[in-house]
């Protein structure tokens, strides 16, 4: 991610805001894109304190400054905040610290859609400090497009890579548009700068000739190919015996017919050869796989999917302790072989149904926590997998809804897989609206 610094920013935690993109280094090794740090969206000249475009959408970056630092933020976007279960004062009648910034983010948004392709979202980051360990905001909320959030590499990384989803990358055009109508002061990049932060390569022009319709005369089909000769071996007719003539007593007595022998041996060894192909032959294992299913532009190819009611027996961990306290109702295990960008993944999918939306709330912050264990692969349990991956270091992903609660793991088959990565991120959220037989 490039990161171009143009007016001072607005909040105290902008610093912090400013650090997290700039860690992530350029390129596309973690997460491409253009951040303009300090940029005048909209023409009142309010700073934002960055609009993050990215090849598969764009994030409007807010700060809000809290007073103190906290161990814990409860964040409802509607509803009022609480750090370490004090309630936040907010300015006016504001409902909360964030409510002026919401209103200002609704603004850039409808200013950035009447540029931008229909299929790139716009995201919000609510970047809140100076610190803040955790952040908890209501599980409706998390599928979305707000995050609130402290600024660090990871968590901007996990935001870029859950706001900024759409399945093509913004072609180099539209994005150097996009830049210049929110930073024309921004220096204008080249198309090897663009094309290195991920953004797709040019729409070819259309050809003139191309719209030339050129009608040909019609082409007198080729005579059908005679069907392929069958051969068969003939049974020997069976005839009346011949009149028997004298035979000389010097010659032999008798002069034997090989011919309806060798038929019927020949015909024994076409039986043989059929009952051998019968049993050997017309495994319809590969017909009967069925296709890679295709989310968010990642093909997905089930392994191994199964159903259980003893979700406990199947966690580690804080996890599988919270599940034989409050145990779920069903579940449903899926493995699947993902591809993304060229590289072999295992992607694991657990889906737990609770008795009520409570319990699935519970379970679900449970699963977050780093270190609090996890969900068995069921392709690792059963043995399906062509080659065992190693889930050490996986890309994460969690969603809830109602009473259901669905995990996610990604890892690669031939690397080392870094949690942070963005391939294995995009491989575990596509995952998480995966189907499961």
């Amino acid at each position: 991610m490039r990161v171009v610094r143009l007016a001072r920013q607005p909040s105290l935690v902008a610093e912090d805001i400013r650090a997290a993109l700039a860690s992530l280094g350029r390129g596309t090794s973690v997460a491409g894109g253009i951040a303009l740090a300090g940029v005048r969206p909209l023409p009142s000249g309010r700073v934002a304190d960055a609009v993050v475009v990215l090849p598969r959408g764009v994030l409007v970056v807010l700060g809000v400054d809290l007073p103190d630092p906290a161990m814990k933020l409860e964040a409802p976007l509607t509803g009022e905040w609480k750090a370490d279960g004090w309630p936040l004062v907010a300015p006016g009648k504001a409902v909360n610290p964030a409510a002026s910034k919401l209103a200002f983010a609704d603004s850039i948004t409808r200013r950035l859609r009447a540029k931008m392709p229909e299929t790139m979202p716009v995201g919000t980051v609510l970047a809140v400090g100076p610190f803040v360990d955790k952040v908890e905001q209501p599980p409706t909320e998390l599928s979305g497009h707000v995050r609130v959030l402290f600024p660090n590499a990871t968590s901007m990384l996990a935001a870029s890579v859950s706001l900024a989803s759409a399945r093509k990358p913004c072609t180099v055009e539209h994005a150097r548009a996009l830049i210049k109508s929110l930073a024309p002061e921004a220096p204008e990049l080249s198309d090897d700068a663009l094309t290195g932060e991920g953004f797709g390569a040019a729409e070819p022009e259309e050809d003139p000739l191309s719209a030339v319709t050129i009608t040909m005369p019609p082409v007198r089909p080729a005579p059908p190919k005679p069907a392929p000769i069958e051969v068969t071996t003939p049974m020997p007719r069976v005839t009346a015996a011949a009149p028997v003539r004298p035979v000389a007593a010097d010659k032999p007595a008798r002069t034997v017919r090989w011919l309806p022998f060798a038929a019927l041996g020949l015909l024994g060894i076409l039986l043989v050869t059929a009952i051998v192909l019968a049993t050997t032959g017309g495994d319809d294992t590969a017909a009967s796989t069925p296709p890679p299913q295709v989310v968010n532009g990642i093909p997905l190819l089930e392994r191994a999917s199964g159903s259980d009611t003893h979700c406990a027996a199947h966690a580690i961990g804080d996890v599988q302790a919270s599940l034989q306290q409050k145990p779920c109702v069903t579940m449903r295990r899926g493995s699947f072989e993902a591809t993304v960008d060229g590289k072999p993944a295992a992607v694991s999918v657990t889906v737990l149904s609770f008795p009520d939306s409570a319990s699935a709330t519970a379970f679900k912050k449970v699963a977050d926590e780093p270190g609090g264990g996890g969900m068995s692969d069921l392709a690792t349990e059963t043995g399906k997998w062509p080659r065992t991956p190693s889930f050490d270091g996986a890309g994460y992903f969690s969603t809830a809804g109602g009473t259901t609660v669905v995990l996610v793991l990604a890892a690669w088959f031939d690397d080392a897989s870094v949690s942070i990565d963005p391939g294995l991120l995009r491989a575990a959220q596509a995952g998480a609206t995966a189907r499961i037989p």
